[in-house]
């Protein structure tokens, strides 16, 4: 286990191709957005496929390689942190945020579904 206590590891495929910003101080920024599929079965009988949306962060050279390397489809690993945030928008409401900040991304383009 990783030596930390902070730690998220999802498999996804991505609802986007990411989306890259190049800061003023020239790192990047990348965000994507991962669906994980879980399918189970009830005490029924009845097969339940539940599908959950992860916020994705990737930070310098791992943008570039998701930039390069992801695209809508993509089935990824994800290996990294959660990072929650607060912020009140315009209309004076709190908000709660909870993305993912990548360590690593572990991708394979075999398995890349065309949409």
């Amino acid at each position: 286990m990783k030596n930390t206590k902070n730690h998220v590891q999802l498999v996804g495929r991505l609802g986007a191709n990411p989306e890259v910003k190049v800061l003023e101080n020239g790192n990047r920024l990348a965000r994507f957005n991962i669906a994980v599929t879980e399918t189970y079965v009830t005490k029924k009988g009845e097969k339940v496929t539940d599908v959950q949306w992860h916020n994705i962060i990737a930070w310098g050279d791992m943008a570039v390689v998701a930039e390069q390397q992801l695209n809508k489809g993509s089935l990824v690993t994800v290996d990294g942190k959660l990072v929650k945030s607060s912020y009140t928008n315009k209309e004076g409401q709190k908000r709660t945020n909870v993305e993912i900040v990548a360590r690593d991304l572990v991708f394979s383009q075999k398995q890349t579904l065309v949409a």
